[in-house]
């Protein structure tokens, strides 16, 4: 199984709607990626570690896939309508994909 994240570093001042993302964009993408699409999940940063401090990203949305290849396949005609979604929910631009392999799930 593999997973895509798209990771959408911190700003200081930048905005970013959260409630948008998970309630709009992410349930967007889980449509057009059909029965491909495993399982998704958001997280919200909260910090770098030390309380106080700013988060390296202030969120990374997930998707399941049983290959990167399911992925490719189902993102491609889906792209152009998710990508003109972004400047609904941040003033940040895309986000950074990172494709990884899940070895350990609990």
């Amino acid at each position: 199984m593999i997973k895509v994240s798209i990771l959408y570093p911190y700003r200081e001042n930048g905005r970013f709607d959260m409630d948008y993302y998970c309630a709009t964009h992410m349930p967007l993408a889980a449509k057009l990626f059909g029965p491909a699409l495993k399982g998704w999940s958001v997280d919200a940063g909260i910090n770098a570690g030390p309380p106080g401090t700013p988060p390296p990203y202030v969120a990374a949305g997930h998707f399941l896939f049983d290959s990167a290849e399911d992925f490719y396949k189902v993102f491609k005609p889906a792209s152009e309508q998710l990508l003109a979604d972004i400047p609904n929910y941040t003033d940040g631009g895309n986000g950074a994909i990172l494709i990884s392999e899940v070895r350990v799930s609990v």
